[in-house]
């Protein structure tokens, strides 16, 4: 099979098109035909050799990749080959090997994929769509709340976008350039606001009648909460938590504006709270909450709720999809199409 493979870390350019033995499924697991390989900020970050969350750095050489859509072409010993043709989706954890033909994960790590969505959605459900129900684990949203995205052309905030709209919030989606910004305004936030433009807080501020986001008016869990969805962290950060009025949420789940090693993110402590890491995991519950989290996003995509926005790459050409990705040059979820 052909796969991407990274010999040395380094720049995005270390990672080369390589034919490779099929992997052969062990007990347990299947071989997915892969269709469609999702790339993350956390993919680019392992590839400059920086561990970030990660466990463990990965031993090289080694095929990049933690998400992966296809369809079933091997089965391990102990799997039923009623499995054998489905289309599916996984998440491979921290165990590589997405960016490739195909693809070996455990049978308990599949998932079968909904017939209105195609392998590069699933891909981004599976990932980026489990993020994001995790992150909405925090926020209370409905008519009468007004949440503030940042990054809302990236993966996540584009479904956030969707998310709080359908709960009947007001929401304000920032994002960096016009074509971006039309993007966010596309996707329903009621203002797109380019962070670019030294002045974004003045026209927010102007857009929601002066006084910054309205503080809540409720008791806690009427569904009527403010909050600021943040996955950029530097000072859009600062900015967009100095627009919340007393009882807003400054819900935090990235830094992409700093880097993914970079410190930490803008914190205001009883404001801010960071949500992913065994917070989200100890709140979605279950026995396996990772799984929880991904049922929860496909139904949703599933039903129509929320639409993934997906920006697709030949296999052959991951680096470039590294480079556009690390450049913040990207709209939605990045994926690999074999």
């Amino acid at each position: 099979m052909h796969a991407i493979r990274l010999h040395a870390f380094g720049p995005a350019g270390n990672l080369v098109l390589d034919e490779v033995e099929d992997p052969a499924p062990g007990p347990g697991q299947v071989r997915i035909a892969v269709r469609a390989a999702g790339v993350h900020l956390l993919d680019t970050a392992l590839r400059q050799g920086i561990r970030g969350p990660a466990p463990a750095l990965p031993e090289l050489p080694t095929i990049p990749g933690r998400e992966a859509a296809g369809v079933v072409d091997a089965v391990g010993a102990g799997t039923p080959e009623s499995r054998l043709g489905r289309r599916v989706v996984a998440h491979l954890g921290f165990a590589p090997g997405g960016y490739a033909e195909l693809a070996v994960t455990d049978l308990a790590r599949v998932h079968e994929i909904p017939e209105n969505l195609d392998f590069a959605q699933a891909v981004a459900m599976i990932g980026t769509g489990r993020t994001t129900m995790g992150i909405l684990q925090f926020a209370e949203l409905g008519p009468g709340s007004v949440a503030v995205v940042t990054a809302a052309a990236g993966g996540i905030g584009t479904l956030l976008v969707q998310y709080a709209k359908n709960a009947g919030a007001t929401v304000v989606g920032l994002a960096g350039g016009p074509e971006k910004t039309a993007r966010v305004a596309a996707n329903g936030a009621d203002l797109a606001v380019d962070y670019k433009d030294p002045r974004w807080p003045e026209k927010v501020r102007a857009h929601l009648g002066g006084d910054g986001v309205p503080a809540a008016r409720s008791e806690p869990g009427a569904g009527k909460a403010t909050v600021v969805f943040d996955g950029v962290g530097g000072d859009i950060a600062r900015e967009a938590v100095a627009l919340l009025g007393p009882g807003g949420r400054h819900l935090v789940f990235g830094w992409s504006g700093k880097g993914p090693h970079d410190g930490t993110p803008y914190l205001v402590d009883g404001v801010s709270q960071q949500v992913l890491g065994p917070v989200m995991m100890e709140r979605a519950g279950g026995a396996n909450p990772v799984r929880t989290l991904e049922l929860r996003a496909l139904a949703e995509a599933a039903e129509g709720r929320l639409v993934p926005a997906v920006r697709r790459f030949p296999l052959a050409e991951a680096a470039a999809a590294h480079r556009a990705l690390e450049s913040r040059g990207t709209t939605g979820k990045v994926v690999l199409e074999p």
